[in-house]
């Protein structure tokens, strides 16, 4: 599943500055001016001193003369010497000097006698120069403003195109995604290929008398893949593809929303047949009037121009809107009624046999090991989205190349699979002798709970390595795909949670810290048990806490409780005598298995790692030598 970026069209892309020879020419070009302005005329000449200069007068060596108020320059005969440093001494043909301030009056007489040219300047005007050092600021200044305006305006940010729309156009050949790069989701992706068919080919549904659906809703777990669906669709589609996000359409200024939704679908109806898609579309689509305070004036309009544009007044033909959306729970009904979201896609997490299709496209570019097993990989990954299994393959990767190892190993995953589900390794953690025996004993008493029951999931690993979320953890993963949970694997479950806090007070007499959060994951399992599943004695046929929980804040201030003070005690009491029970099961276990719980502790202390295989191993040697 090649996860490729989008490439905006090149007319979408924001011009470069350093390569439009028009923003940095003229610029260039008046910098260069001033420096020359400010640069003096006399540069090249060389100061002396009056008395030289009569010097050259007598002697005859000099050519002609400028006079400019009290400045003397002109050009020797043969080059002069002057002293620069001690032994060092430097030619000159041009030079210049001032007269004093006392004036000479017998110098026009001594030039005239020695036919020296004499020209004559009006005095230079310093408030000429004063003036440009004095506005150089003001001119930098204006200079940087228009630079920043023009690239502003270049990226589509000025004042008159704050309403134009943000969306982007692909056309096929930008976008490489195809059907074939998503595993999993084989419902999602043959509804998609119906729409991307209706666009081919729509005689082929008017004929039947049917219309093209107008929207397409892919609704789903983060990292499930919707935006990746939607990338082969463009890639498949062959037709213009706009992409937005929810959040460009919002501004601080109210309507703005609005007016990029309308044009929107004006660049769109100028391009139909097209596809239009929104992504997080739950930035602009919440529930309106939702909560305590009122809405959102400018999401809310937002909202109404969509609306109007999916199904309204005006036809919307050849348009097909897909979007994308983790919450639609909280999104408001009129999005998803009958000819404006006529399709729901739901993008389930990946089954067993998806995910082992995901890795087969995520390994495509990796060098695997021969001990690597996909299959295995994908059945202890349960929960785990597409992203979720591209994070871990890559995080394998990154392994491999700190221990400078040329391929993948099946130790790199599993390293890398712990790091993704139990966080870093904490390796300046030190802990005492009694603290790591208690931790053994702690996860041991999971391990041996959940080996010896018989609705249990198997062990896969037990480890006493300290992580950033656990100091120490017992994982347990299914052998195959489950749907429908029975009452015994529920009480299993509770069992093994309870396993770490039965060791700690058997072996030691004591409760540690550690088993808080054993303590309220079965709390939660039992309460759902309990209020939704009708998995206890006392609510067998009722689901006292079953109704949807309302997500925004004020809305249950308008609805009396559906369930009593009585009634609510009584689900406590019968969480309690769950928990009760499941504490009761995993301590009878421990006392019976207490040698098996001594043994793998020991090994825990020793080895600080032991694979699941070696845990039903031991149970199943000791069972049959009993019998």
């Amino acid at each position: 599943m090649t996860d490729n970026q989008q490439k905006p069209s090149p007319t979408q892309q924001p011009q470069n500055n350093l390569r439009n020879p028009r923003s940095w020419v003229i610029p260039l070009l008046l910098l260069i001016l001033m420096i020359w302005m400010l640069i003096p005329a006399n540069w090249r000449r060389t100061e002396i001193s009056y008395t030289e200069f009569r010097a050259h007068v007598e002697n005859d060596n000099v050519a002609q003369v400028t006079v400019q108020g009290d400045q003397i320059s002109g050009t020797l005969k043969s080059p002069g010497t002057k002293r620069v440093k001690k032994g060092e001494d430097v030619q000159y043909t041009e030079f210049e000097t001032y007269l004093p301030s006392f004036g000479d009056e017998e110098l026009m007489g001594l030039l005239e006698s020695k036919n020296v040219v004499v020209n004559t300047k009006p005095t230079s005007d310093p408030w000429l120069w004063y003036g440009i050092i004095s506005f150089l600021p003001l001119l930098l200044i204006l200079g940087l403003v228009y630079a920043q305006t023009r690239r502003f305006q270049s990226q589509g940010g000025g004042i008159f195109s704050v309403g134009k729309s943000q969306a982007r156009m692909y056309d096929r050949s930008e976008v490489e995604t195809t059907f074939d790069d998503v595993a999993g989701a084989e419902g999602g992706k043959q509804e998609l290929k119906e729409v991307v068919s209706f666009l081919r080919e729509p005689e082929k549904i008017r004929d039947m008398g049917g219309e093209i659906p107008k929207g397409i809703m892919l609704a789903g777990y983060p990292g499930t893949g919707k935006t990746l669906l939607a990338r082969a669709v463009a890639g498949e589609a062959g037709v213009p593809f706009f992409s937005i996000t929810g959040s460009d359409f919002l501004e601080m200024f109210v309507g703005v929303g609005a007016k990029r939704v309308r044009n929107l679908f004006q660049d769109a109806k100028k391009e139909a047949p097209s596809i239009i898609f929104i992504d997080e579309i739950d930035a602009i689509a919440r529930r309106r009037g939702a909560g305590l305070g009122g809405g959102h004036d400018e999401r809310e309009q937002t909202l109404n121009q969509l609306l109007s544009e999916l199904d309204g007044f005006e036809p919307n033909e050849n348009v097909v809107v897909m979007t994308a959306t983790n919450r639609p729970d909280i999104l408001d009904p009129a999005l998803s009624r009958p000819g404006r979201f006529d399709r729901k896609i739901t993008v389930d997490l990946p089954t067993t046999a998806d995910r082992e299709q995901i890795l087969d496209i995520y390994v495509r570019n990796k060098k695997l090991g021969d001990d690597v097993d996909l299959k295995a990989l994908a059945r202890g990954t349960p929960g785990f989205s597409g992203a979720d299994l591209r994070n871990l393959l890559n995080e394998a990767a990154l392994l491999a190349a700190r221990h400078n190892r040329e391929i993948i190993q099946w130790r790199d995953i599993e390293e890398a699979r712990d790091k993704v589900m139990m966080g870093l390794q904490r390796h300046g953690l030190t802990m005492t002798e009694e603290e790591k025996r208690m931790v053994a004993y702690h996860e041991s008493g999971h391990a041996i709970v959940g080996a010896a029951l018989p609705h249990s999931d198997p062990v896969h690993k037990v480890s006493i390595i300290p992580r950033s979320q656990a100091m120490g953890a017992t994982q347990q993963f299914p052998e195959q795909e489950q749907y429908i949970y029975r009452k015994e694997y529920m009480l299993d479950r509770l069992a093994v949670m309870m396993g770490g806090r039965c060791a700690e007070t058997l072996v030691f007499g004591t409760s540690t810290s550690g088993a808080a959060n054993d303590l309220q994951t079965a709390t939660q399992l039992a309460r759902s048990m309990v209020l939704e599943w009708g998995m206890s004695e006392r609510f067998k046929y009722m689901a006292p806490g079953g109704q949807s929980k309302e997500v925004f804040l004020g809305e249950q201030l308008g609805k009396s409780r559906e369930i009593s003070e009585r009634t609510a005690q009584e689900v406590d009491e019968e969480v309690e005598e769950l928990l009760r029970e499941a504490y009761e099961r995993a301590m009878e276990v421990i006392r019976d298995k207490r040698w098996a719980l001594d043994r793998l502790a020991e090994m825990l202390e020793e080895r600080e790692e032991i694979a699941g295989e070696e845990v039903h191993e031991m149970l199943n040697t000791e069972t049959t030598e009993s019998d």
